[in-house]
């Protein structure tokens, strides 16, 4: 090359063109998710957000950021990109409403070596779709083309998410009792935690994941394992604005054991019976082609409960009702007691295919 070479832009591996591209093909998607409070308009440098607009008066503002994790390179190996973005959103807003906070805006982080502008189009349409499940508005985002930084195909997620809630009914724990019954929503699946143990298990076993599952023949298995986060949100919300929750637990990376313990008070402790609702058939698969114990499973997956409520004794009936007229499938899954602060899940004999009765503690 000539010392006299004039250099572009585009001959470094960045294609300012296909990113403007990108941003025009996307803003629809961003509109389709307003919301009292935000337009989301595309192209500025910020995204704005209008509290009394949405309805607030003594807001707290509540923010959170996750990303997809290993799931992702399932993703771009079999092309299965239509539903990572709703685990983006799922893993942000999830643990929004946690604390009592109704998720508002979202911004994304697509970050690729290249740009492959119809899998970045498939996957923030699969966040639009998240960001309207949960209810908030995509106000913004940033696409970064970075050659030399990922391997050819590879892209990486990170997204971020800012809530509200009423001063007066911020959810953090302090109203849950011993006698609290454990509610648990069903999961859609494995969720976004414990795909690098997935991945291990199908490299290991050899899985053949573009054909039908052993436990769903009608499934392949790899729609099984990429089935989107669950987003609770819009069936918590009226039980939160009610007052019928006393705190809830997002079940991730720590299943049960570790996440539930995040929000008990001190003087709590959960008792979780395994029994107590069917271990999902893609659950038991990943059991028992790991060969894992019971104590590890409660510990990596979260073996069929995305999201656990504590709720008063009196009122778990109903609020499950409603739950469940919400459209969840609701189990009564535990209790709390008085206790170090921390969960215990065990089972009897035969459930998560122990040989003889199990449990397993954590305290924190």
């Amino acid at each position: 090359m000539s010392d006299q070479q004039a250099y572009t832009y585009a001959q470094a591996g960045v294609s300012i063109a296909a990113g403007n591209a990108l941003v025009r093909a996307i803003a629809p998607l961003a509109r389709s998710t307003r919301r009292p409070g935000a337009d989301a308009d595309l192209g500025g440098f910020g995204g704005l957000f209008d509290l009394k607009a949405a309805g607030f008066e003594d807001p707290l503002l509540v923010a959170a950021n996750d990303g997809v994790g290993t799931k992702l390179k399932l993703a771009i190996e079999h092309d299965a990109h239509d539903g990572v973005g709703v685990d983006l959103v799922a893993m942000c807003a999830n643990d929004l409403i946690v604390q009592g906070a109704e998720p508002l805006f979202f911004l994304d982080y697509y970050a690729s070596g290249k740009l492959d502008a119809g899998v970045a189009e498939r996957v923030i349409a699969s966040i639009a779709d998240g960001c309207r499940q949960a209810g908030c508005a995509l106000i913004g985002g940033e696409t970064a083309e970075m050659p030399g930084m990922y391997a050819d195909g590879d892209y990486d997620l990170a997204g971020f998410c800012v809530g509200a809630v009423e001063r007066k009914n911020l959810l953090d724990g302090s109203k849950i009792r011993p006698g609290d019954v454990l509610l648990g929503l069903a999961s859609t699946g494995v969720h976004s935690n414990g795909f690098s143990l997935v991945r291990r298990l199908a490299a290991d076993k050899g899985w053949k994941l573009d054909r039908p599952s052993l436990f769903d023949q009608d499934r392949l298995l790899i729609d099984a394992l990429m089935a989107p986060t669950r987003i609770y949100v819009a069936s918590l919300l009226p039980q939160l604005r009610k007052g019928t929750i006393h705190g809830l637990a997002h079940i991730t990376g720590g299943g049960l054991l570790e996440n539930v313990p995040r929000v008990l008070p001190q003087d709590c402790h959960a008792r979780i019976d395994a029994g107590a609702w069917p271990l999902p058939r893609l659950m038991a698969f990943l059991q028992a082609q790991g060969n894992i114990e019971p104590e590890e499973m409660a510990r990596t997956f979260n073996c069929g409960v995305g999201m656990v409520a504590a709720v008063a004794a009196d009122q778990a009936e109903a609020v499950a009702r409603e739950l469940t007229e919400a459209g969840e499938t609701v189990f009564t899954i535990g209790v709390v007691e008085e206790g170090t602060r921390g969960c215990t899940v065990f089972g009897a004999e035969e459930i998560w295919s122990a040989r003889q009765p199990w449990s397993a503690t954590h305290n924190g």
